[in-house]
């Protein structure tokens, strides 16, 4: 009996354990399907770098303008006027842009031109203009600590390319003491008006004017006194003006006619004489 009991209750137990099992087993809640591997895009191939552009540097400035700067300065209409009328403007930028040398100017103020003698530009023609303004102006750049160790005379522009046609002497014992002589005029530089190491501007306190142009000329030559025309024939001339050589020509002549005719007349005496003795 009591064997029975037990085989029972194994029974029952193996009954509520199989029970509890498959309670918990339900209670799980399902797992949710796996979601499917979706392969991930490839990676964008970068673009390929394009070169940039090669970099251009700045094209270089132009020469620097002259009459501008004088423009600026102002004061200086009238060799701003002369430089546009003998075109030296276009000459100075042209030399500056084709050579390496720079160029140096003394500009006058118009207070300098209003010292000038009346008439004294009015009596030059074009070219002598032309040779007055390039009077003014260096074909080297100097600057103005350099005026007291250059060589004189200084080459200018008028003129040929000789230093002593058209020449300037300068003197200087600091860099405020700069003269300037043309053996006509003597002038000092009273300012900086421009300088960028290859143009070098100052102003002057007098117009220079150069010897060439309105230094004393000395007397033109006495004219050598002409010789006197040898005659060829006579009467070849009808010049009835006779010099002294043809005076004694004459004389000489006229001594041999009167000889001839005497001559003549003695032998004609004669013959007579012996006629007249014959005929006795």
């Amino acid at each position: 009996m009591t064997t029975m009991k037990q085989q029972h209750f194994f029974s029952f137990s193996l009954l509520l354990f199989f029970f509890l099992h498959s309670t918990t087993t339900l209670a799980q809640p399902v797992a949710a399907p796996a979601s499917p591997i979706v392969p991930s895009p490839p990676a964008p191939v970068p673009p390929a770098l394009v070169p940039a552009p090669p970099a251009f540097a700045p094209a270089p400035a132009g020469p620097t303008n002259v009459t501008k700067v004088l423009e600026k300065a102002s004061g200086f209409s009238l060799f701003i006027r002369l430089l546009k009328a003998t075109s030296a403007d276009d000459q100075i930028t042209h030399q500056l842009n084709d050579t390496n040398n720079g160029m140096t100017i003394f500009a006058p103020s118009d207070n300098a031109f209003s010292s000038l003698s009346s008439g004294t530009l009015n009596g030059l023609n074009d070219q002598q203009k032309a040779a007055l303004i390039q009077f003014h102006v260096i074909p080297s750049y100097i600057p103005i600590t350099q005026f007291q160790t250059v060589s004189n005379p200084l080459r200018t522009n008028a003129g040929d390319n000789s230093r002593y046609k058209y020449p300037l002497n300068v003197t200087s014992y600091s860099t405020s003491s700069v003269n300037i002589s043309t053996g006509i005029t003597n002038s000092s530089v009273t300012g900086t008006i421009y300088t960028d190491g290859q143009l070098a501007i100052y102003q002057v306190d007098k117009v220079l004017l150069p010897y060439d142009l309105f230094g004393v000329k000395p007397p033109a030559p006495a004219p050598s006194p002409s010789k006197p025309n040898k005659k060829s024939k006579a009467g070849d001339s009808d010049d009835d003006s006779t010099t002294p050589d043809d005076a004694k020509v004459d004389t000489s002549a006229a001594v041999s006619t009167v000889s001839a005719m005497a001559k003549k007349n003695v032998v004609v005496a004669i013959v007579a004489t012996a006629s007249a003795i014959f005929c006795l």
